[in-house]
């Protein structure tokens, strides 16, 4: 049976938690999916315990890079190019999907013609734990709103290929905003399900915590990738400052 959703999962030395975000696909209650496990050389015992869930299930493809690359943009996007699914996923290597994410989030698509669905997410602690932080998107996204700061959490999007195609990443800073704008650029809108399908194990996300690099990498996007004229880059520039203050607050 060829699958209706492909889940995309980078990993690299996550034995710690990879075996939860494994469980967390298996306790979905839409059935029909595929998860590609692509591993970035991973160090430590990442490679045995998913080639266990492999020989168990079919649905658990693992890949393995050719040598490390140092960030998820490679290996997410051998696992788009190796995807079966109409819709693509993505589910990193710590976080952990609440059962009816998938559920969920074909029922907006069924409903409404929209090229990408997200939700609203919690954040948890490393060992697991919820913060009680919630991190709430607005309803619907398109392609100006989105210039205003990336609100699309990438743990819970999934995208429609009959609409825009197999979309890939770009060897970027924030390079998840970047791939949701390149779809909404082209007039297609995005759809939260309005409630929390996922959990985002804080502390584990290290490339993008580092808050001078996010402010570069934003105004890198809005004048060098998007390419918008400078007084347009500087004003979608102060909403993305003003959102990041508020969200630092909370």
């Amino acid at each position: 049976m060829i699958p209706i959703v492909s889940i995309i999962t980078p990993c690299y030395n996550a034995e710690s938690f990879i075996s939860s975000t494994i469980e967390s696909v298996l306790a979905q209650s839409f059935r029909n999916w595929e998860i590609i496990i692509v591993d970035d050389c991973s160090l430590d015992n990442s490679s045995a315990i998913i080639k266990k869930y492999q020989n168990e299930d079919s649905r658990i493809r693992y890949l393995r890079t050719n040598k490390p690359s140092g960030s998820p943009t490679i290996p997410r996007n051998i696992g788009i190019k190796e995807a079966k699914g109409r819709y693509i996923a993505f589910l990193d290597s710590d976080d952990i999907w609440l059962p009816d994410k998938l559920e969920k989030q074909l029922k907006v698509f069924t409903e409404s013609e929209v090229a990408i669905v997200y939700s609203n997410y919690e954040k948890m602690e490393q060992n697991g734990k919820c913060c009680g932080r919630e991190i709430i998107a607005p309803s619907t996204v398109d392609y100006s709103l989105l210039l205003k700061g990336n609100c699309i959490g990438c743990l819970t999007a999934m995208y429609d290929t009959e609409k825009v195609g197999k979309v890939f990443f770009k060897k970027i800073g924030h390079e998840d905003y970047l791939l949701w704008l390149s779809i909404l650029k082209k007039g297609n809108k995005a759809k939260n399900t309005n409630t929390v399908t996922a959990l985002y194990r804080i502390g584990g996300h290290s490339v993008s915590s580092n808050k001078l690099k996010t402010i570069l990498w934003q105004w890198h996007i809005l004048n060098n990738e998007e390419c918008l004229p400078i007084h347009q880059a500087i004003y979608y520039f102060i909403h993305y400052a003003i959102r990041a203050f508020w969200k630092a607050l909370k």
